[in-house]
């Protein structure tokens, strides 16, 4: 599991750049990066459902379906217990630290480290990337948040300076941990009961709806999506 690890560099690798380069990325550049993410969280999450999928055609088709339905009734449990509330309130107290470095920058660096590092372990995507690594090993969802970690490190450093940067360290030792309770905790049952591969689906199909918000085509409530992965094991079991 080398998930976690791509991410915490994509960060370093963002703050180098960041601290190395004068000058902001230019619209332009910021747009070519945001297309080029969107495709691939599309094809990384659509490869995790493949790899997923087995049996012929009909089997296919039915696993799919429970996952559909997972991710539905998975949406409206996050809403019950107001997961996307919870996050906004999260991200709004990282917002606050860094409107106040953009009017005055630098800003502190203590700020800076605690809003990148609640802004990095917050995301979706890093938690369906921990699960799917933990299943199996599955490192391209971390890879591709590695990637939009690091190109919002390029701004923080400016604001916050090189300190920062040291938030790569409770995202790592973060969605590591996460991996590997995962692995040890949740891997040997779901793969006896043969219900891995519908958590995979689950995930692969939530990861799809991330590419609608780094393309900013709408808003999409990603946390309420999370229980989905909780849901498509279960509904398996009934189910399948």
């Amino acid at each position: 599991m080398i998930g976690a690890f791509l991410n915490a560099l994509g960060i370093l690798a963002g703050a180098l750049f960041g601290l190395a380069r004068r000058q902001p990325l230019t619209a332009r550049t910021q747009a070519f990066f945001k297309s080029a993410l969107g495709a691939c969280i599309v094809f990384y999450g659509l490869r995790l459902v493949c790899e997923n999928v087995h049996g012929k055609l009909l089997a296919g088709g039915k696993q799919i379906a429970i996952a559909c339905l997972a991710i539905v009734l998975g949406y409206w449990l996050g809403r019950l217990l107001r997961l996307q509330t919870w996050s906004n309130q999260v991200g709004r107290h990282a917002a606050l630290l860094l409107a106040a470095a953009q009017k005055a920058p630098p800003g502190p660096p203590a700020a800076g480290f605690v809003a990148a590092t609640v802004l990095f372990c917050a995301a979706p995507l890093g938690l369906l990337g921990a699960v799917a690594d933990g299943l199996e090993d599955y490192c391209y969802l971390l890879l591709l948040k590695g990637v939009m970690d690091g190109l919002a490190m390029v701004s923080f450093v400016k604001m916050f300076r090189w300190p920062v940067a040291l938030a790569g360290l409770p995202v790592f030792f973060f969605f590591n941990g996460l991996s590997w309770m995962v692995r040890l905790g949740l891997q040997p049952w779901l793969t006896a009961h043969g219900l891995a591969s519908s958590v995979g689906i689950a995930a692969g199909l939530v990861t799809c709806t991330v590419a609608l918000v780094v393309l900013e085509v709408r808003r999409v409530e990603l946390a309420n999506y999370l229980p989905a992965l909780a849901v498509a094991p279960l509904l398996t079991h009934w189910l399948g």
